[in-house]
C-alpha cells in the first residue's frame, strides 16, 4: 500500500510543483487523508521534499541544451564555454541568494513552526490566486522582456526577492511567486515560467541535501522504495506538465490557476475548521 501511495504523491508532486498552485497544499490534503503506514512523521518530512528531485531531472533533461554551458567544438577538437548560458548561470545564483539568506539565518524553519498550519496555507493560496488574476486582468501589459537573453540581472534579483515570500509562507508556491514577480516587472509568461524552472534546480537540489543530511542515510528497505518511486514517477509526471504549461500560456493568461488557488484554499480553510486537518 505504500508503494501505490508514493505513486499518487509523485504524481500530486510532478503535477503541483510546476503549475502554479502550491504543491504544499495539494500535499497536505493528501496526506491528510491517505498517510503512509508504519514509516515515521520524519520519513514523511524527507520524502515529500526529496521527490522534487524528480521533478528537477524532468527540467534537466527538458532543457538540458539550454542549462548546459559546456559545449565540445568538433572541429577543433577542443571544450568551450557558452558565454551567454554562463550569464543565464549567474542570474539564477543572483535570484537565488535571498533564499539562500534565508536558509542560512534558519528563518525558514522558524516561519515553517509558525505558519505551517491549515489555515495560513489557506489565506496563501487565497490571496496568490487574487494576484494571478488581478495581475492578469488589470496590471499586465505587453512585456519588454520577450527572451531569455533580454533578462537583467535587476529583474533576477527581484524576481529572488519573490522567493523569499514562498520560503516563509506555505501555500503560496515557489513558481506562483516568481512567476508573480516576472510578470510584475514586465516578463513575457513563458520566459517567467521557463526562467521558474531554472530557479528550481538549485533550490530543491539544496533543500533536497539538506533533508536528507539531517534526517540521514538510514533507510530501511521500505522507506527507501517508496521514496524511489515517488522520485520516479514525480520525474515521468513532470515531464509531461512541463510541456503541457509551456503550452498552454503561450495561448492563456494565469487566470485559470488563479481561480482554482481560490477554491482550492476555501477548502483547505473549511476543513482545517472542521478540525478534518491540522
Amino acid at each position: 500500500m505504500n508503494i501505490i501511495k508514493a505513486i499518487i504523491f509523485g504524481i500530486i508532486e510532478g503535477i503541483t510543483e510546476w503549475l502554479p498552485i502550491s504543491s504544499t497544499g495539494h500535499l497536505i490534503l493528501a496526506e491528510t487523508f491517505m498517510k503512509f503506514e508504519n514509516l515515521s512523521v520524519d520519513f514523511w518530512n524527507v520524502f515529500e521534499v526529496v521527490i522534487q528531485l524528480g521533478a528537477i531531472l524532468a527540467v534537466v533533461l527538458l532543457y538540458f541544451k539550454n542549462i548546459w554551458p559546456i559545449k565540445k567544438d568538433k572541429e577543433k577538437k577542443k571544450i568551450t564555454f557558452d558565454k551567454e548560458i554562463l550569464n543565464l548561470w549567474g542570474k539564477i545564483i543572483v535570484a537565488c541568494l535571498p533564499a539562500i539568506i534565508i536558509v542560512l539565518f534558519g528563518i525558514d524553519e522558524i516561519a515553517e513552526a509558525k505558519f505551517y498550519n491549515p489555515t495560513c496555507i489557506a489565506i496563501m493560496l487565497i490571496l496568490v490566486g487574487i494576484a494571478f488574476i488581478i495581475i492578469e486582468s488589470k496590471l499586465h501589459k505587453e512585456p519588454r522582456v520577450t527572451k531569455m537573453k533580454e533578462l537583467t540581472y535587476k529583474d533576477a534579483i527581484i524576481i529572488g526577492l519573490f522567493q523569499i515570500i514562498a520560503a516563509i509562507f506555505p501555500g503560496t508556491s515557489r513558481s506562483g511567486a516568481t512567476i508573480i514577480g516576472a510578470l510584475l516587472i514586465g516578463i513575457s509568461r513563458t520566459v517567467a515560467a521557463e526562467y521558474t524552472f531554472y530557479l528550481a534546480i538549485p533550490a530543491m537540489c539544496g533543500a533536497s541535501l539538506l533533508k536528507v543530511l539531517k534526517f540521514g542515510f538510514n533507510f530501511t528497505g521500505e522507506e527507501f522504495a517508496v521514496l524511489l518511486v515517488g522520485t520516479i514517477i514525480a520525474f515521468i509526471v513532470s515531464v509531461f506538465v512541463i510541456k503541457f504549461l509551456m503550452n498552454y500560456i503561450k495561448k492563456h493568461d494565469f487566470k485559470a490557476f488563479g481561480w482554482y488557488r481560490i477554491v482550492l484554499g476555501i477548502i483547505v480553510l473549511m476543513l482545517g475548521l472542521l478540525k478534518v486537518i491540522a
